[in-house]
């Protein structure tokens, strides 16, 4: 049973948002304040976080931000007004996974639910062999992909899902340019046209992560005018 957490301070929209989840089989845990939401996200480990921007005592920025600086992987799913516009692009910069407009459908809801649940289907550790294990090893970068771990010079990293997948899909190419248009639709799986700043953001917090020396990344690296490649110099072991 996945475990969802609303963070919400419209009532209304919390009991709409729960009757369709429990339709799926969640549990439903809500909060309409964000200092409570805050402290269930960091000691329940939610499947996902509902968490909507306007909120009393604490808003949903500042929650997203404090929910990853406690390392908490959660999907976080964000609520935001259509007059919040700004706020969709710092929501994803703090570490969100997606957002939703209101007013939205429940029809899109689920869709986006469900979409969340199938790549967290796609990320469960099956037990690993010799001849399933995916592991990558450049210089003192090893990434394990299917254990999740990044691991620099035998020191364990932690990374958003975000980070983690940014990494992997340029580490699995090196030397292919992607553009920031490119990086969106593949990494957030939906059209962010007007947010490609957002991709630099991920990419610094994952360069001051991995990087020895940021003033001179040695894993990714800018193609100027273009967006970013993993080092191809960086032969895998």
């Amino acid at each position: 049973m996945k475990k969802v957490l609303i963070v919400e301070d419209d009532i209304e929209i919390i009991r709409l948002l729960e009757i369709h989840l429990k339709d799926l089989g969640c549990q439903v845990l809500t909060a309409n304040r964000g200092d409570v939401g805050l402290r269930k996200a960091i000691n329940e480990n939610p499947d996902l976080v509902i968490l909507d921007v306007m909120l009393p005592e604490m808003d949903g920025i500042e929650i997203c931000q404090k929910i990853r600086a406690n390392n908490i992987k959660s999907p976080i799913m964000m609520l935001t007004a259509r007059s919040e516009e700004i706020d969709k692009v710092l929501g994803l910069e703090v570490g969100a996974d997606d957002y939703l407009t209101k007013p939205f459908s429940v029809r899109e809801f689920i869709a986006r639910v469900k979409a969340i649940f199938r790549r967290q289907k796609m990320d469960i550790v099956e037990p690993s062999s010799e001849k399933n294990a995916k592991l990558m090893e450049f210089d003192i970068l090893s990434i394990d992909i299917d254990m999740r771990k990044v691991l620099l010079d035998g020191k364990k990293i932690e990374l958003s899902p975000k980070e983690f997948e940014l990494l992997v899909l340029l580490s699995s190419n090196p030397g292919k340019s992607y553009d920031r248009t490119k990086l969106l639709n593949m990494i957030w799986g939906y059209d962010f046209k007007g947010y490609e700043h957002t991709v630099n953001s991920h990419i610094n917090r994952l360069r001051s992560k991995i990087e020895p020396d940021m003033s001179n990344p040695k894993f990714i690296l800018t193609t100027w005018g273009v967006g970013y490649k993993f080092n191809e110099e960086l032969m895998e072991a």
